[in-house]
């Protein structure tokens, strides 16, 4: 079993990403101290010599070791305290490279899609870019249905990875929704990932 002591997470209460090692250490009973960070502002000096290379959270210190980036973090969560609480990434290792090829489309591709829809001046580029996210939605429907077999989760029975990856960026849909009134989310196109996020569990 990993050592528990000395186990800091650099975040942002705001941060999807930050939101993903908070659900892995939740799910693996891991005591630890959160350091808010201030992205708009001065970032601390604990930040930037963790993350010399990107300079963002989050960021996991284990034992005064840096870990980055917020799927990596994850991984090395699940595979240190590996004894304590359910699995993080499937056992198979079919089904784990499912689960990475599946949690890097919903990085690189959907919600790169989604941040372009949302940043850009452009409507031509804001058009092409919610098709991709609606395209992605379906994909990603598609994946559920044969990814879980049935099963609540991406994850089977229990939350696994590829639900902690999508599941931290449903928030940001919800806050579409009510600020935009844009449901990307519909029972008709996409049930069974509505009904998914429906019984997700975050922290």
């Amino acid at each position: 079993m990993g050592e528990r002591k000395e186990v800091k997470l650099l975040g942002a209460w705001y941060s999807p990403y930050a939101i993903r090692p908070k659900i892995a250490l939740s799910l693996k009973s891991v005591e630890y101290d959160c350091v808010e960070e201030d992205l708009f502002g001065s970032k601390s000096e604990l930040l930037l010599k963790s993350n010399p290379v990107y300079k963002k959270v989050p960021v996991l210190i284990h034992n005064n070791k840096p870990v980055c980036e917020s799927l990596n973090i994850v991984e090395y969560i699940d595979e240190t305290w590996n004894s304590s609480g359910p699995s993080i990434l499937p056992s198979h290792p079919h089904d784990r490279a499912l689960a990475r090829f599946w949690s890097a489309f919903v990085d690189n591709k959907w919600f790169a899609a989604l941040k372009l829809a949302v940043m850009t001046k452009s409507e031509d580029e804001k058009a092409k870019a919610m098709e991709e996210v609606e395209e992605g939605l379906l994909q990603l429907e598609d994946a559920f249905v044969s990814i879980s077999k049935g099963k609540p989760f991406f994850g089977g029975e229990a939350i696994g990875f590829m639900d902690i990856c999508l599941g931290s960026l449903l928030i940001l849909l919800k806050a579409r929704e009510e600020l935009k009134g844009e449901k990307l989310l519909d029972e008709s196109r996409t049930p069974s990932l509505c009904k998914w996020a429906g019984d997700r569990v975050l922290v």
